[in-house]
């Protein structure tokens, strides 16, 4: 019994330090799955997949929450185009995960290294986009652009779900014509409603391990203020660094799965 409260408490203190780190990244630009799912995988090799998913998913949105509650404070955040948005990334996650059900997504595995690529090219190349915070439109012409993006990228994180916060600081950059910073925090609110429709049906399920959850998510809160912290006081031009090194990873891995695996 010790010894198996060691391992226990090792396991804990492995997924916590990897949830704090997630949160930091993911506060800043996304990709905090990058980390923690790799190290819930690690941590527990025999554990259904769909557990560990939704493990991850019960922590970040905490994360998530958190760093849109701190840059609300900081940063101008355009509620009357981010909350019908929310709600659509929120339904389209649903239905995306609804129809992974019906079809498999395993098509997308090689063509998302090379959108990426894509993206990562493009944001290289306009060495300008994302630095002024110029948003291109008002009132219900951004809402409804807002919620096509929502619905969009919401359906993609339900469907597949690699670099989805990637997806929505890009969208709001070149689309909207923020800058990274709001861009970021916009993502955050975005992240939250897309996670929570997950973490609704994973829970259903019952795949959440909550005697990991709570740990976890304080770790991710933890790591969410201070990334939160790091992106207020540097700023746009921190965030882009930030994103490219995530799109850089996210080609990596997800070339890896996708091609290696």
């Amino acid at each position: 019994a010790p010894r198996k409260r060691r391992f226990f408490f090792m396991e804990l203190l492995i997924v916590s330090l990897a949830s704090l780190f997630a949160g930091l990244v993911d506060s800043i630009v996304g990709g905090g799955g990058l980390i923690l799912v790799p190290a819930l995988f690690a941590t527990f090799p025999t554990a259904p997949p769909a557990t560990l998913v939704a493990t991850n998913k019960s922590a970040a949105i905490w994360g998530t929450a958190f760093a849109t509650y701190q840059f609300s404070k900081k940063v101008e955040m355009r509620w009357s185009a981010l909350m019908p948005a929310a709600s659509a990334g929120l339904l389209g996650s649903l239905i995306g995960a609804w129809t992974v059900t019906q079809v498999d997504p395993s098509f997308l595995r090689k063509a998302l290294p090379f959108i990426l690529l894509a993206l990562l090219a493009y944001t290289l190349a306009k060495k300008d986009m994302g630095q002024q915070h110029a948003p291109r439109f008002k009132g219900r012409q951004e809402a409804f652009a807002a919620v096509v993006i929502g619905l969009l990228i919401g359906f993609y994180d339900g469907f597949f779900g690699p670099g989805t916060g990637s997806f929505f600081v890009f969208a709001y950059v070149r689309l909207l014509g923020y800058d990274f910073l709001n861009a970021s925090a916009s993502a955050k609110l975005m992240n939250t409603a897309t996670n929570l429709s997950a973490l609704v049906l994973f829970t259903l399920q019952g795949h959440v391990w909550w005697h990991l959850a709570l740990p976890m998510a304080l770790a991710n809160v933890a790591g969410s203020l201070l990334g939160t912290r790091l992106a207020l006081k540097h700023g746009a031009g921190f965030v882009r660094y930030v994103f490219l090194a995530v799109v850089a990873a996210l080609i990596l891995k997800t070339t890896y799965d996708g091609f290696f695996r």
